[in-house]
């Protein structure tokens, strides 16, 4: 099988990278100044897991190409759009799509562009970034990709992509609920983002101060109603799963959201907490904690593009 990375950021140039090393035939698509880069470095992955340097195929759009079996998408949700336009060309009427980014709003962008049969469902865990030299750097035990059916069904076609992950130094793994696993997720991502977003702090001190831990407790229960009248596949002891890891995870722990706006760069508000807004809106929900966190976001939205 021949997969397409679309881009070589610090998700889709790992996870490439590592079926990559395994040998499996992949190609990332790059814009010029990320080619220049990686064919002068080549890939190099700084790993809790083992690093690597590896010479990847590179092209950039426009470039002639047979339809690929697989391609991935992993860019943030701002810069779908354009990595859409960018692989359309490569996507043929076989080709599986396997997104790995946050949220859900862009299942919908995805299956109206390419149809249902086309697209995986998919999410991973890992905690990754860029450094100044264009180097992957990946700091987490987690380094974990689900992907399969939105049916739940095991199929040939998945049953052949488990096969050719197999081996991988990083995990993949065929979900038979895959739709369930990437609600979950966004459950967990939705809440520990918007707190800690809007307290400016790590988790530790939100959850120790005097009504952090209602304050996190009430965000979820908002997000937790509203997922469920929109019919996602989330039982309330999911949320409650959800809820105590909340309680359990590093006091330290703040979420890439919260870096991303210490960086100054952009956020995936509307993708996350203002999509959630949409469906509470179409469902009569009111959640004014959500409001008040999507308002903040949107503050520090604006107070950027005014200082650009």
């Amino acid at each position: 099988m021949r997969i397409l990375v679309v881009g070589a950021g610090a998700v889709g140039g790992y996870f490439g990278g590592r079926l990559l090393e395994k040998g499996v035939d992949v190609t990332f698509l790059v814009r010029e100044r990320r080619k220049r880069e990686l064919e002068e470095h080549g890939l190099v992955i700084h790993s809790v897991h083992g690093d690597a340097v590896l010479k990847p195929k590179l092209m950039v759009a426009g470039e002639p190409s047979e339809p690929f079996d697989v391609v991935i998408f992993s860019s943030k949700a701002y810069h779908l759009a354009g990595a859409i336009a960018d692989a359309k060309p490569y996507i043929g009427q076989e080709t599986m799509i396997l997104p790995l980014l946050n949220g859900m709003a862009h299942m919908d962008t995805l299956w109206e562009t390419f149809g249902r049969r086309n697209v995986l469902g998919g999410l991973c865990f890992i905690e990754t970034t860029l450094n100044e030299k264009g180097e992957i750097v990946q700091t987490s035990s987690a380094h974990d990709v689900r992907f399969g059916e939105w049916s739940g069904e095991r199929t040939e076609r998945t049953e052949a992509l488990e096969s050719l992950f197999a081996g991988a130094n990083a995990r993949f793994r065929l979900s038979e609920r895959i739709a369930a696993d990437m609600w979950n997720k966004y459950l967990f991502i939705a809440t520990m983002s918007g707190v800690t977003t809007l307290f400016r702090a790590p988790i530790g001190p939100i959850r120790s101060g005097e009504y952090g831990g209602a304050i996190i407790d009430r965000l979820l229960g908002e997000i937790k109603e509203i997922m469920q009248a929109h019919g996602a596949p989330l039982t309330d002891e999911m949320a409650e799963r959800q809820r105590i890891q909340l309680e359990q995870i590093a006091p330290t722990m703040k979420s890439s959201m919260q870096r991303d706006m210490e960086k100054g760069q952009l956020i995936e508000a509307d993708h996350l907490q203002g999509y959630l807004l949409l469906l509470a809106k179409r469902y009569g929900i009111q959640a004014p904690l959500l409001e008040t966190v999507y308002h903040n976001l949107k503050i520090y939205e604006a107070s950027r593009a005014a200082g650009e």
